[in-house]
């Protein structure tokens, strides 16, 4: 099974329409995370395809999110002030956080976690004077392996166990920049080239004027979430009290 017989026409369609309701309410917060995740089920369920939901297999290996006709896809998210158009940074591929600390073990273990995966889907969200682009990103794993073949050396200048980085080539071009944080543990993807990728979808909406794009982003989606339970509650009250008032009335006419 190829990659479009996946994410097609219609897949496409569905997911584009869940990400523009949710910019309606939310127009400076993309949906990322668990969101995002959200919008891809209900996608998926939308065109009536199987799918299996797979909980996360640890803080430091997450597994795949989604498992759709045997292909098994992570789902990813950047939408920072700071994202580039034609520049795609993951900022947590996995996490490597056991010794031995060096290149050669850094590298095998982010292969094997490549190895957990048949896609990686990523939206993303590029902001600009108001307007938002939204781009569908199907990033290929095969690139992401070429990881395998650089030479990570010790770069910053951090105290104790030290940042390891590598430049990583694709077709006589750089491809991207694959860092292993040695404050975190994380391995992460830097300066991914989208012309090297499969751009699925890209598309822009208005944003406020004054809007800008928020760092903590959980409290606004807490409290715009709260106003939007709050105002559901009211129509429905309003429904039922209306409801009400018309068995009263059919009652008084018989």
């Amino acid at each position: 099974m190829d990659d479009s017989s996946v994410f097609d026409v219609e897949f496409l369609t569905f997911l584009k329409t869940f990400v523009d309701v949710h910019h309606s309410i939310y127009p400076t917060v993309p949906p990322q995370g668990i969101y995002f995740e959200a919008l891809v089920e209900r996608t998926f369920r939308a065109i009536h395809k199987p799918l299996t939901v797979i909980t996360s297999g640890g803080v430091n290996q997450p597994r795949y999110n989604v498992q759709i006709e045997g292909q098994r896809i992570s789902l990813k998210t950047e939408t920072g002030i700071g994202t580039k158009r034609s520049l795609i940074n993951i900022t947590k591929l996995c996490t490597a956080e056991r010794e031995p600390w060096d290149a050669e073990t850094l590298k095998t273990r982010a292969i094997e976690h490549l190895g957990r995966y048949d896609l990686i889907l990523m939206l993303r969200a590029i902001w600009s004077a108001g307007r938002v682009y939204y781009q569908l990103v199907d990033i290929p794993i095969t690139l992401l392996r070429l990881l395998a073949q650089c030479e990570p050396v010790p770069v910053g200048r951090r105290v104790g166990r030290r940042s390891l980085g590598a430049d990583v080539f694709y077709e006589g071009h750089l491809a991207f920049h694959v860092h292993f944080d040695g404050s975190d543990g994380k391995c992460q993807i830097r300066g991914l080239r989208v012309e090297d990728c499969i751009l699925l979808l890209e598309w822009e909406k208005l944003r406020e004027p004054s809007a800008l794009p928020v760092i903590t982003e959980t409290p606004l989606i807490a409290a715009a979430l709260i106003i939007h339970i709050a105002r559901i509650c009211e129509r429905r009250s309003n429904n039922n009290a209306a409801a009400g008032c018309d068995e009263r009335s059919s009652t008084s006419d018989r």
